[in-house]
């Protein structure tokens, strides 16, 4: 096993000792406590029926929008296609300019260097998916290769996905090592690691992912692809979010949760801010830590933003199509 990316002098002893081999990691991965599948699916039931008043409906709103990673990832995508969703980024509805700018733009490596220039000097992130997404199926030096075009055209971030067969047949090791790797060739871009939570089946799965993910020197855990279903859920999340409070509570360290795929309203959204709000804390509040990875969700935000404003709904045809 490699050292990762921070270094683990830093760590406290008992995280430190994790990393040092393949076993130590088994036992520390296979020694966190289990996830009480019945008590984490009735927190997130219970918070998903909070209810917010109009004026903070609206703050929600703005909130949600500007922690989107505006997301391209077909094969039909296009420089067009591509240059008019940055267009959007910047600009989310052109007739209130007091709507924020969204977090990031999300594309494919061979489109960052056209997301680059679309929306250089506006503060936008480049997310670029890596790693042979969305399988992860292909040899290390073809995904590090893959990172590093993505970042010499321009990429503030890469979103890599684990090799979950590696990780589902216990090589802990194996996938700690390509993280590690692939850290190093993020160079000074943030790191998202994508778990693909729908193909780990269970909740202690997710729970060992994430910690994994977090001693390999990832920035923010990503629950989906978005190409698997089921993708993001508030259980799951819930989950990452945990993992991320206690990286801090033991560590000091903030690191980012990213859900992503079938977050497609502004209801769900707004489900997903209370959860971060009372799973991990108001810190993560910010495009910092916390991101939604989606292309339709903005289209909902900002009619629902156009209805708290102007007291009525109105429709798709105000808003500009992804």
């Amino acid at each position: 096993m490699a050292a990762p990316s921070t270094a683990s002098t830093g760590l406290p002893p008992a995280l430190a000792d994790a990393t040092r081999d393949e076993m130590s990691l088994r036992r520390f991965l296979h020694g966190l406590p289990g996830v009480d599948q019945v008590g984490v699916e009735q927190r997130a039931a219970g918070l998903a029926t909070r209810s917010i008043k109009k004026a903070s409906k609206l703050q929600a709103i703005d909130t949600a929008i500007g922690l989107v990673d505006l997301t391209t990832l077909e094969g039909a995508d296009t420089v067009g296609k591509v240059r008019s969703l940055c267009a959007k980024a910047r600009r989310p509805d052109p007739e209130r300019p007091d709507v924020p700018r969204v977090a990031a733009v999300c594309v494919y490596p061979d489109m960052v260097a056209t997301a680059a220039a679309a929306t250089a000097g506006s503060g936008i992130d480049i997310a670029s998916v890596a790693t042979a997404f969305p399988s992860g199926r292909s040899t290390r030096e073809i995904k590090l290769a893959d990172t590093r075009f993505a970042v010499e055209s321009g990429a503030t971030e890469v979103d890599m996905v684990i090799d979950r067969g590696a990780f589902l047949s216990g090589q802990y090791g194996r996938v700690f090592d390509e993280i590690v790797a692939v850290r190093e060739a993020c160079g000074q871009a943030h790191l998202k690691v994508i778990l693909e939570t729908g193909e780990l089946v269970t909740y202690d799965n997710v729970r060992r992912a994430s910690w994994l993910a977090l001693l390999a020197g990832g920035d923010f855990i990503k629950t989906s692809t978005g190409k698997v279903s089921p993708a993001a859920t508030l259980p799951v999340t819930h989950v990452m979010l945990q993992a991320v409070r206690d990286w801090h509570t033991q560590t000091g360290e903030h690191r980012g949760v990213k859900p992503a795929g079938g977050i497609r309203n502004t209801k769900d959204a707004i489900r997903y801010l209370v959860a971060v709000n009372e799973v991990a804390g108001p810190d993560w509040l910010t495009s910092k830590l916390f991101r939604f990875g989606a292309s339709s969700l903005l289209n909902d935000l900002l009619m629902q933003r156009r209805a708290q404003l102007e007291g009525h709904y109105s429709g798709p045809d105000y808003v500009t199509v992804d």
